[in-house]
């Protein structure tokens, strides 16, 4: 879909119509449709063609799409189509891909960081209720997706580590969760405690995955309805200074181990 969305991108900022473009490339106007629309795949020869077409010059985000059109990884959330959401696969798909990752945590800890007690009662609380199964499969599919391979930033507030989303043993072991992720070389936590001055961004819940090139990158937000995936270049400016300002907001990561710690003492 993200390949799609660059390549009619790309079209649209040449001033072509989908027929101009498909006649350049010598195909029908229905096969450009099916590409710009995710419904068919497009070689690496004919995409570089297209980007000649479009006058793009820049040749790293040519390369990053060709990389994009060409794989064929079919990764272990693949195991896990027609049991949940494509949302699930799609953000699984993406966490796989990225470059880095950046998350900001309002009312609970980011899914990439829950132990299985906690992310079982998050999914149990959904309405309507989950049966067993589909929560089972849930919480097996979370656990089984936190693999921190690349740079991950993490800013989490006050309110998240104190809410009890199970119970207070429960809740003891989640800080000690976050406590051993801070001590890796590649994760970086940090909290927004309540006792500060003048924050208003804490509504500014995103996860941000680091594309090939920053043109690719993808920021996800929950929705009533599952997740939203949100690409354009104008909105990623925006979340990227929203995540620099809320950081700067944040404690440092030895105040943060500090702080997680105090909050574990009066559990």
């Amino acid at each position: 879909m993200r390949l799609a969305t660059e390549l009619r991108r790309l079209r649209e900022a040449a001033g072509l119509n989908a027929r101009q473009a498909a006649a350049l490339l010598g195909v029908s106007p229905a096969q450009i449709t099916h590409i710009e629309s995710a419904l068919a795949g497009v070689s690496e020869n004919r995409l570089r063609r297209l980007a000649s077409h479009y006058a793009c010059v820049d040749e790293v985000l040519v390369a990053a799409l060709v990389s994009m059109a060409t794989d064929r990884t079919r990764g272990w959330w693949e195991e896990y189509r027609g049991l949940l959401p494509t949302s699930f696969l799609d953000l699984s798909e993406l966490n796989h891909h990225a470059s880095f990752r950046r998350d900001v945590a309002i009312l609970y800890v980011p899914g990439l960081l829950q132990t299985e007690d906690y992310a079982r009662a998050v999914f149990a609380a959904r309405v309507p209720e989950l049966t067993p199964q589909e929560l089972d499969v849930r919480v097996q599919h979370r656990m089984e997706g936190q693999r921190i391979t690349v740079p991950y930033e993490v800013v989490i507030h006050e309110s998240a580590l104190r809410m009890r989303v199970s119970d207070r043993a429960g809740s003891r072991a989640q800080l000690a969760k976050l406590l051993d992720i801070s001590e890796a070389d590649n994760a970086t936590v940090r909290v927004i405690p309540f006792d500060l001055d003048g924050f208003a961004r804490a509504a500014s819940t995103m996860t941000y995955a680091g594309g090939p090139v920053p043109r690719l990158d993808t920021v996800v937000r929950d929705v009533p309805h599952g997740s939203a995936f949100i690409d354009s270049e104008a909105q990623l400016g925006a979340f990227r200074t929203r995540f620099r300002k809320v950081e700067a907001a944040s404690l440092d990561p030895e105040r943060t181990r500090d702080f997680i710690n105090r909050l574990a003492k009066e559990l």
